[in-house]
């Protein structure tokens, strides 16, 4: 067997060996991988409910707008009756 040869049968052996290692974790590499996993969850979850209050904060703030917007004109009518009630009374 040539030298050359036989470098090449050892490096496809060492090759072989090193992508066989990382298909198969070890427990502590899949407990670690799980915690990635549950941490981005919490973060994406954590994500989901800020926006979701963001959401119902403006939505809160819409309606409170809107209802003093409907409530102007009532007022200053009730207030111009109170006028004229006031007038006539004179």
């Amino acid at each position: 067997m040539k030298f050359s040869t036989l470098i090449a049968a050892v490096a496809l052996v060492g090759g072989l060996a090193v992508a066989g290692c990382d298909s198969n974790d070890g427990p502590m590499e899949e407990t670690g991988e799980k915690m990635d996993n549950a941490a981005e969850e919490t973060k994406d979850a954590m994500q989901d409910a800020h926006e979701d209050a963001g959401d119902a904060v403006e939505d809160a703030g819409d309606r409170i707008e809107d209802a003093t917007d409907n409530a102007d004109p009532a007022t200053e009518a009730a207030g111009d009756r109170i006028e004229d009630q006031t007038d006539k009374a004179d």
